[in-house]
């Protein structure tokens, strides 16, 4: 091995698979709501070039651990031999990876309505993929202490973010800015159907992004119980009503707690 495949692999040190609200999970979920409530106290007045700062740093954060996710499922070691082999199914476009690219319109567009877009779908669909994750992170936990890590610093910052721009943006909270989140959630889920249909085509391995392939079954809760009981383009339907859904419901209770005393103004 070579000196960087010699750090890469201190890097895959291990640990027992840590278990859905066992120390390791509760001590992340404290930290995420730690943070969370600092930065939105501290910063819920703050202008927009502190907050694109804030969203610029998480992304930052981020995007370095996403490099070393990726790395790391490419690089193995065994028996003294050293492999490069890209994992497909680690693709980074899922619903929770969406900060990655959508955070970066936050922090560099200048035009305020369409900054509001990529704001938005931060503060409801993309903090449901956190949430998601942060309470129910089971199926993302490993044995790499290094991944389980990066799973919950992503997570916990898309958390972060989003309930710090949901406060920020307070005054905006009104169903137009909900609908703007709408359009980029089926944005985002047009590219992920796109690539669940290409990417196959170079490659046998699996690729289900979004978990709405119709090459490969949802994993999912929920999904993966609706998904083999119905045609494909209705399992996708019902997908994306869900999900817009629980977009509004994340909306509407974000309105209810810090939007509802601007709505007249």
């Amino acid at each position: 091995m070579n000196f960087f495949e010699q750090i890469l692999h201190f890097l895959e040190g291990t640990m027992e698979r840590p278990g859905n609200y066992g120390w390791f999970h509760l001590l992340a979920m404290g930290i995420v709501a730690a943070v969370c409530i600092f930065i939105c106290i501290k910063f819920k007045n703050a202008d927009k070039k502190t907050v694109n700062r804030i969203v610029f740093i998480a992304w930052l954060i981020m995007a370095v651990l996403e490099i070393y996710k990726q790395t790391i499922y490419t690089f193995n070691y065994s028996d003294g031999t050293v492999t490069w082999d890209y994992q497909w199914y680690a693709f980074p476009f899922q619903l929770c990876s969406t900060p990655l690219y959508v955070f970066p319109f936050v922090f560099l567009i200048k035009n305020e309505k369409i900054r509001d877009y990529f704001v938005a779908f931060s503060c409801f669909f993309s903090l449901f993929g956190g949430l998601a994750v942060l309470f129910y992170p089971n199926d993302v936990f490993v044995e790499t202490i290094g991944i389980n890590i990066q799973t919950m610093i992503h997570h916990g910052l898309q958390v972060i973010i989003g309930i710090f721009l949901i406060t920020v943006s307070r005054k905006k909270l009104k169903i137009n800015f909900y609908l703007k989140a709408l359009v980029m959630f089926a944005v985002v889920s047009v590219i992920a159907i796109a690539l669940n249909e290409l990417v196959p085509l170079i490659t046998d391995e699996t690729f289900n992004m979004f978990y709405i392939s119709s090459h490969f079954p949802s994993t999912l809760p929920v999904l993966s119980i609706l998904y083999p009981l119905m045609p494909y383009p209705a399992f996708l339907v019902m997908y994306l009503i869900g999900f817009a859904v629980i977009g509004i419901i994340i909306y509407s209770v974000s309105y209810l707690i810090a939007g509802r005393k601007y709505a007249k103004k």
